[in-house]
């Protein structure tokens, strides 16, 4: 293990270093190792957090020489997406204009209960500048590179968390989600990712983009690691008032339990339509592997997407305006257009949007009496080319930067929780499927990731560009 610890998945380091059989400082140091060797090619880190790291490391061998407990991610590496507040950092968000921000005077609390669960905080990590982005190229902090061809894009915004992962730079990593800025990186990297209910996890001390859709979440590369990263952070915090009433049910003890109660279904229609055949193949094989026969359809889900676009849009643009009044120079162009276009809708479409998502909330409810899990491609297309500007679907060439959540979208619009799980062919690059549930039913989810990992048909391994050779 300890020659090749980034291959160890963060459930194995944390049971290392708790029994004594390698300490939490060398874990950080070959990490560290890791990120000077690798992350000028792939461009994950903005910021390492050397010293934090050495001395939260040191602090957690003393508390496993001392007999007490160190946590159930003892001496655990990971590493947030650069909207977080850590302490003593001034939180960048993938910015130019924050950079005048003075430092954070606290962590976030989903850094602050990793912390106390004994994790290692190793640095911060690239995004699309204000998490408005799918791709992470980043005109600020450069492009973040895909650990599988670094020709290609590690997605967005939560490009350097995705990277991160599938390259070995850290064991777990968190992001957010907004309209699949979770989704979109694990499908391109080929590695999990948990986007939660909305509200499920608190996200005080991050950088909003648009609160009323905003969801925080871990990447790794296994879900027994999603899963005790949700329960490290999970409870109430009145600092976000999404977070702060339900108590969140824990759901590693029960990653093991039996899938074959659940009803689970492929989702036709809109998410069946358009997009490269290698991931409709992969969303086939996921459901032949979990024995799942049946097909329906959601009601109307391109207009989800288009409600999902425009309360996106407003908000956002609302954020923003006084920025976008003063220095509209200083932002990415691509961002800034978007911002703008989103200060000039109509009042009424927003609203209108809202209406919609009420209705559409309760159409789901109601499908949700009949199944428990939905299955659906993640992304309509694998990792583009940086240069790349779209891609075809439905018989039509569309762009790129714009549609790459169109898989997504909807399902943001009503806060429901999502694994994405990644599938690996040799010689292809990757590409994950969404596991889709009711609110609060991430426990059911892990489940059947959990299942889908142990068969094989789903992994998140180190990314080996030696080994892909087709051209996609």
């Amino acid at each position: 293990m300890r020659s090749e610890i980034e291959k160890a998945t963060a459930s194995e380091i944390a049971a290392a270093v708790r029994s004594g059989d390698i300490c939490a400082v060398e874990v950080t140091k070959h990490f560290l190792d890791r990120i000077d060797a690798k992350n000028g090619e792939l461009n994950a880190y903005t910021l390492v957090t050397r010293e934090r790291a050495l001395s939260e490391s040191q602090a957690v061998d003393d508390i496993v020489a001392s007999g007490r407990d160190p946590g159930p991610l003892a001496g655990v590496p990971y590493s947030v997406k650069n909207l977080f507040d850590l302490k003593g950092e001034i939180t960048v968000a993938g910015s130019k204009i924050n950079r005048e921000n003075p430092p954070a005077s606290t962590d976030a609390t989903a850094v602050e209960r990793l912390c106390k669960s004994g994790a290692i905080c190793l640095g911060a990590l690239n995004m699309g500048e204000y998490a408005y982005d799918f791709i992470t190229n980043n005109p600020h902090d450069g492009p973040t590179r895909n650990p599988h061809d670094t020709t290609r894009s590690a997605g967005g915004s939560s490009g350097g968390s995705g990277s991160a992962i599938a390259g070995g730079l850290a064991s777990i990593t968190l992001g957010t989600d907004t309209n699949g800025s979770i989704r979109v990186p694990s499908s391109f990297c080929g590695i999990w990712g948990l986007r939660p209910t909305y509200g499920a996890l608190s996200r005080a001390g991050s950088f909003a983009f648009v609160d009323s859709l905003d969801t925080i979440g871990p990447f790794a590369r296994s879900p027994l690691d999603l899963a005790l990263s949700y329960d490290a952070i999970s409870g109430p915090d009145r600092r976000d008032a999404a977070c702060s009433k339900r108590e969140s049910d824990l759901v590693a003890a029960s990653i093991e339990t039996s899938i074959e109660p659940l009803r689970i279904a492929k989702l036709g229609g809109y998410f069946a339509t358009g997009g490269e055949a290698f991931i409709h193949e992969a969303v086939d094989t996921v459901c032949r592997d979990l024995g799942v026969d049946n097909e329906l359809e959601l009601p109307q889900p391109e207009l989800a997407r288009t409600a999902a676009y425009l309360i996106t849009a407003a908000e956002s643009a609302q954020r923003h305006l006084d920025n976008l009044k003063k220095c509209p120079q200083d932002f990415d162009p691509f961002i800034r257009d978007r911002l703008f276009s989103g200060a000039l809708i109509p009042a009424a479409w927003p609203l209108q949007a809202q209406r919609f998502r009420a209705w559409w909330k309760e159409q789901l409810a109601e499908i949700f009496r009949h199944v428990d899990v939905l299955i659906a491609p993640a992304t309509p297309l694998r990792a583009p080319a940086f240069e790349q500007e779209t891609f075809p679907f439905a018989d039509e060439e569309i762009p790129l930067r714009a549609n790459i959540g169109l898989f997504a979208q909807p399902v943001s619009l009503v806060g429901l929780p999502v694994v994405a799980a990644p599938v690996h062919l040799p010689g292809e690059l990757p590409c994950a499927v969404q596991l889709i549930g009711p609110p609060h039913s991430e426990a059911k989810l892990l489940q059947v990731a959990n299942a889908l990992e142990k068969s094989g048909i789903c992994s998140a391994p180190l990314a080996n560009q030696q080994q892909l050779t087709a051209d996609v």
